[in-house]
This record gives structure tokens, sequence and C-alpha cells, in this order.
């Protein structure tokens, strides 16, 4: 079966421990439950692609350990078609979770370094069979080698950055839609307005899109000097575990289906906010119609921008399509 989008990625196993408050200094708290739930940023998007009707792949690393079945079966339950690696001798990503009543949550991971993906051991058939790529560029070399596939067979990239890799810039140039967390584009740019940090980073990259996830802030996006910015919607918080993971599984289905940018970033909150109501990275992704209609009937938080923002053109209307994002890359490309 043709491919929608392939991931390659992390994985993770995720022990989350719910607890009233942060722990004080030197205190000891008593906990009443700990759940084990498979996670990890680039799995997790292709489950929830998976679960709205596209078929999805995912390309990853896991250990020789009790975690490495656990996923093995989630994705085979998910229907996932997945490459998955094996790093001999090694427990797989581990990540203990903190998740206080509020549903914010603290991460402590572990992640031994023979996880490693490395481009040896991808096959460039994995890659260019399908529609669109998705990476998080924690493997950086590995990445950078997907995204070169990718943009030679004419597959648009898209980012999820939470970090500056070591080595990221150059997968960075090889990315068409970059949407990373609020603080990634001013360490890019060095600029420390939001707006012109996502347009330094556009120009600098040559990547059609740039955007930056804002929590209950909502989203921004920019394509070529306009704007879209979208409100996060109102739920009764459980656990924001994933939440970004999902957003961009959100992001995806709307490329992947041409939507308007305002229409797919609406897709992409909506179903973030939903996956926030019930705890673990995965454990809120609701079906296509609960999404719509939390679009159609749901309470925003407050905006932050006006809209347009900035008093800027509106690229809330852009029609995403693939085959401009990779023909606006190669105009670039001859630019510079």
């Amino acid at each position: 079966m043709p491919i929608d989008i392939v991931g390659v990625g992390l994985n993770a196993t995720d022990t989350l421990i719910p607890v009233s408050s942060w722990p004080a200094s030197g205190s000891k708290i008593e906990i009443h439950a700990a759940s084990v739930l498979p996670g990890g940023q680039v799995a997790s998007a292709m489950v929830a692609c998976q679960s709205w009707g596209l078929r999805s792949r995912y390309i990853g690393k896991l250990g020789q350990d009790s975690a490495a079945a656990l996923h093995t079966e989630e994705f085979r339950k998910a229907g996932v078609d997945s490459c998955l690696l094996t790093a001999a001798g090694c427990s797989s990503h581990q990540s203990f979770i903190l998740v206080e009543d509020s549903g914010e949550r603290t991460v402590l991971w572990k992640r031994d370094d023979r996880l490693t993906i490395r481009p040896e051991e991808l096959r460039r058939e994995w890659i260019t069979d399908a529609r669109a790529l998705h990476l998080d560029g924690r493997d950086t070399a590995a990445a950078i080698a997907a995204a070169s596939w990718a943009n030679e067979a004419g597959i648009p990239v898209i980012a999820d950055l939470d970090e500056l890799y070591p080595g990221v810039e150059e997968l960075i140039a090889r990315v068409d839609y970059l949407i990373v967390s609020r603080n990634i584009p001013s360490r890019l740019s060095g600029k420390s307005d939001l707006f012109e940090a996502l347009t330094a980073v556009q120009r600098r990259f040559g990547c059609y899109l740039t955007a930056a996830t804002l929590g209950e802030e909502g989203v921004l996006a920019s394509i070529g000097g306009a704007f879209c910015y979208r409100p996060a919607f109102q739920v009764n918080v459980v656990d924001t575990t994933g939440a970004g993971d999902i957003f961009h599984a959100g992001f995806i289905y709307g490329l992947l289906h041409s939507m308007c940018l305002g229409q797919a970033l609406d897709f992409a909150c909506a179903a973030a906010a939903l996956n926030c109501t019930a705890p673990g990275a995965r454990g809120g992704v609701r079906p296509v119609s609960e999404v719509e209609n939390l679009i159609a009937s749901g309470f925003r938080h407050p905006a932050v921008f006006p809209s347009p923002a900035k008093n800027q053109p509106t690229a809330c209307y852009v029609k995403l399509d693939p085959a401009i994002a990779r023909l606006a890359k190669a105009q670039n490309a001859r630019r510079d």
C-alpha cells in the first residue's frame, strides 16, 4: 500500500507519575499510581496520523528489552508500518514524567548512545515511496540523509525541533515546513521579536513555512513574510505530554489534505488540545470528527497577537500544496 507519511526519529517509553505539586527539595512524596505508556515525538505523530486514515511508516531504533516489545505491539495494533532497528545489549529510550494537577509535565529522560540511528542504517526506499517526511532532528546525521533523499525525490519535509542539536542547521536547510518550540526561532536568528525571528529563519534557510508553537497561546506561522496566528483551544487539561507531537501530526494531516494554512493550524491546535484531556503522549488522540467538532464549537484561549498578525498580510488562506513548497525551495536555491 502507498505510504502517506514516513517519520524518522524518537520513540520513548514513558513512566507517568501524577503529583499534586512539584516536590520540594529533600521531601518525600507518596504516589498513588504510575503508568507505563508508549511515547516519543515522531513515533506518537505517526500513530496519530494512522488513526486519522493516513498510511504511516515509523523508522526508529529500540533496545533489547520489554519496552521494545511494547512499542512493536503498539505499532502493530495501530497499523503503522514500522521499520525498527535494534541496538544490541541496551535499554530502549526511557522517560520519567511528573504530571502536576494542572496537567503540566516535567520530563526526566535517559537514552543510550547506542540508540542513535546512523545514516548507513537507513534505506532510501523507506523514504522515497512516501508523500511526506517527518523528522525531529535528534539523530541529526540520519535525519540529514533522509531529508536529502526526500529533497531529491521532491517529497516535502516537516520538522519538529525542540532543541538545536549539533549540525542541525544543515538539516534545517533541507526542511520545507519548520515547526519548532517557542524559543528556537530567536536562538537561530538572534532576534527577540518572534515575527522578525520567523521571517529571518525563513530567509536564511529557505524554508517554505516557519512556525512556533506557543502552548496555551497557540501558534504563529509565516509564509513569505505573511503571518497566520491561531489561538489554542480551551479544554480540561489532564496531561500536556505529547501535545506538540500531536500538533505536528495534525499539521501533517492538514498538509496532505491540501487545507488552507489557517485550517491546518486549527486542526493541529484542536488535535493537540484534545490529546491533553487524557494521560500519556497518545492518550487523547481523537477521531477526525471530534477534532472538527472542537474547531466548530470550542472556545479558545485569549489571543496574544492581533488578527491579521501585526497588521501584516495574512497567510491563513494560503493553500498548503507540497508541490508549491518544493518549487519555492528550488527557486530559493537557484537565487542563492
